[in-house]
């Protein structure tokens, strides 16, 4: 099990959860953040921090947003397992099915 980024990081990326991240497991890409499946501890540290509520324990994703899962997972198939988000830098890719989105307006908190 681990920890799903969800819509409502879409186009926002807080970084608030990056910071936060004892395990540093959460990859930027160009339009969402990602954590990485199997760096992930799941200690739940980035869950309460996000001003958006975009992170979700896996079983807990809601319906609409189950694909997010898959997003997650298969952003990292051709990178591997990097060990460390902030050595990374931003990821110049995002999930397919992310890149297709239309582009999330926020409002300023």
């Amino acid at each position: 099990m681990t920890y799903v980024i969800a819509q409502p990081c879409v186009d926002l990326k807080d970084l608030a959860c990056v910071e936060e991240c004892p395990v540093d497991c959460i990859y930027e890409g160009n339009r969402m953040l990602y954590i990485h499946p199997d760096e992930c501890v799941d200690c739940g540290a980035c869950e309460p921090v996000c001003p958006v509520e975009a992170i979700y324990y896996e079983d807990d994703t809601p319906e609409q947003w189950k694909d997010y899962y898959t997003a997650n997972v298969d952003f990292f198939t051709d990178l591997g397992s990097p060990g460390g988000a902030s050595k990374m830098g931003k990821i110049d890719k995002d999930h397919q099915f992310i890149a297709a989105l239309p582009l999330q307006i926020h409002e300023e908190h």
